[in-house]
């Protein structure tokens, strides 16, 4: 392994938050990207290579060892530091715009200073949403989508966020608690909100069918897939990674764990925390 990053879902697990399907010893982390330095014969064409080793736990360590029906190579002229993101965040994006499509809808995104949120915006865009509007809560990250000609607005603006709520067709929301809340019933019966998050660590509680409330999670959807489909997907995003901010990263060396994590949690935090394995 080479490079990790540090996600809310590799700190989620640690929590005890997944008790009912995790149990310990375990090791964390659930993307990041390595060299293949051991293939079964039918894979030596990947000796060398870099991929990513992914769908299981345990990418914070030195070895992994995966699928290789599912190891996913990386283009020669992707970053090294951007492959080791290119999974979490970068499939979540593609995966719900494909399912809720944004083509002629407007569309609102919270937790604007995520990774996830700035993919969000960027892609809805490119696939023909007719307004997109991001909630942020630090000035930095306003400012950051505003220079990618993304509208911004303050999540203290509750006012505003109604009003931009009651004329959107869909929600894209990572928050949930007071925020995700507000939208919700601030939505025409006609809208869809879609929950793949719950940062404020309180779910949106809904009490009437409509507007529709879909939870997304990338691994009940990857459930079953193919290992054809799987790589065909990456297929789909490095193109889109190429063109798109992805954000800056900063680097730790892996026996700075906890100095990672503490970086992870900095509010107006705008880089990504990446653990340097080797």
């Amino acid at each position: 392994m080479q490079f990790a990053p540090v996600n809310a879902s590799d700190l989620i697990p640690i929590t005890g938050a997944y008790r009912h399907r995790v149990s310990p010893p375990l090791i964390a982390g659930y993307e990041g990207v390595g060299t293949v330095i051991a293939a079964p014969p039918a894979f030596s064409h990947l000796l060398g290579q870099r991929v990513l080793p992914l769908r299981s736990a345990g990418t914070w360590q030195r070895y992994v060892d995966c699928d290789p029906w599912i190891a996913v190579p990386v283009p020669p002229d992707i970053s090294t530091t951007l492959a080791a993101r290119a999974y979490i965040n970068p499939l979540a994006a593609l995966l719900m715009l494909k399912q809720w499509s944004p083509a002629g809808k407007r569309v609102l995104i919270t937790a604007g200073g995520s990774a996830c949120a700035l993919l969000l915006a960027q892609w809805a865009r490119q696939m023909g949403a007719s307004r997109i509007t991001v909630i942020h809560r630090a000035p930095q990250h306003g400012e950051r989508l505003q220079q990618l000609g993304i509208a911004a607005l303050p999540e203290t603006q509750r006012a505003e966020i109604v009003a931009v709520a009651q004329q959107c067709d869909r929600v894209f929301d990572a928050v949930g608690g007071d925020i995700g809340q507000l939208i919700w019933q601030s939505l025409s019966i006609d809208a869809e909100f879609v929950a793949y998050g719950v940062l404020s660590g309180k779910p949106v509680r809904v009490n009437a069918p409509r507007p529709a409330l879909h939870w997304f999670h990338v691994r009940h959807t990857l459930e079953g897939l193919a290992h054809q489909d799987w790589q065909r997907l990456f297929g789909e995003l490095w193109p889109l990674l190429r063109a798109s901010e992805c954000g800056e990263v900063e680097i730790f060396p892996l026996e700075k764990w906890r100095d990672a994590i503490q970086c992870y949690h900095q509010s107006g935090r705008d880089r990504k925390p990446l653990l340097q394995i080797s």
